[in-house]
């Protein structure tokens, strides 16, 4: 039974991003003209991406501890990431971008580029499996850490109590940030991992200060921090000591 179990975390994620990518591909855009539109739908396909990372995020750990690790586990959480954390962000970004076109007087077929980041995403996940590498970190952002921060979009955007959703729902954000998380899902930029082999301080200082920073961050400004955690995960691993 046990040698079951990462795999049904694997399928708990899958599930939550078919859910979810269902959810954003009926989002109606209808009230657009009146510009009232409630994003309470996509924020519960963000709240289903939530699960499905720490769906992700266990199913690898509770399969080292139990030691039941597979080539099909490996492969099936390939599969379920493609979904969860590959085409849903290209779908959340495709209906950010569907709404802030038209306003700015740009074609909406635009809206498609948005799928750059899924293709990048598989890119990122094929190279990740054939990279000996990034056994105990990671090249490139791991695409999770992408999805959050796009799926964080449309929750500031349903609260917005720092005024900031004209800056989102600008078109040419929307793609700038579409065409700057795909080259960093596939670039060559090394960065530290989330994984504890022990708990000393010695070992793990970049992790505690990073988790400690993030946690105040949320605190601080709620979904609204999301961004600025990934932001700062990438500003550590780049600035942290080489022998690091």
């Amino acid at each position: 039974m046990k040698r079951h179990l990462p795999n049904a975390l694997t399928c708990l994620n899958l599930l939550c991003g078919c859910v979810a990518l269902t959810l954003i591909l009926d989002f109606d855009l209808a009230p657009v003209a009146t510009q009232t539109l409630p994003w309470g739908v996509l924020v519960q396909a963000a709240f289903l991406i939530g699960i499905a990372a720490v769906a992700d995020f266990f199913d690898g750990l509770v399969a080292r501890a139990l030691r039941v690790s597979s080539p099909i586990g490996k492969d099936l959480d390939s599969l379920a990431d493609m979904v969860s954390f590959g085409v849903v962000p290209g779908a959340i970004l495709f209906k950010l971008l569907q709404y802030a076109l038209p306003a700015a007087g740009l074609p909406d077929s635009l809206a498609y580029l948005a799928f750059t980041v899924s293709i990048f995403s598989a890119l990122r996940l094929a190279k990740f499996n054939n990279d000996t590498r990034q056994s105990d970190s990671f090249i490139g952002v791991p695409t999770p850490a992408n999805t959050m921060l796009i799926a964080a979009l449309p929750v500031i955007l349903n609260h917005d109590q720092f005024g900031v959703g004209s800056l989102i729902l600008n078109p040419w954000v929307l793609l700038g940030l579409t065409f700057l998380m795909s080259g960093l899902l596939v670039a060559e930029l090394p960065l530290f991992a989330l994984k504890f082999k022990n708990f000393t301080w010695q070992d793990n200082s970049l992790r505690f200060v990073f988790l400690g920073l993030s946690a105040g961050l949320l605190l601080l400004l709620q979904a609204a921090a999301v961004p600025l955690i990934i932001l700062l995960y990438v500003l550590l691993s780049v600035l942290r000591p080489a022998a690091g």
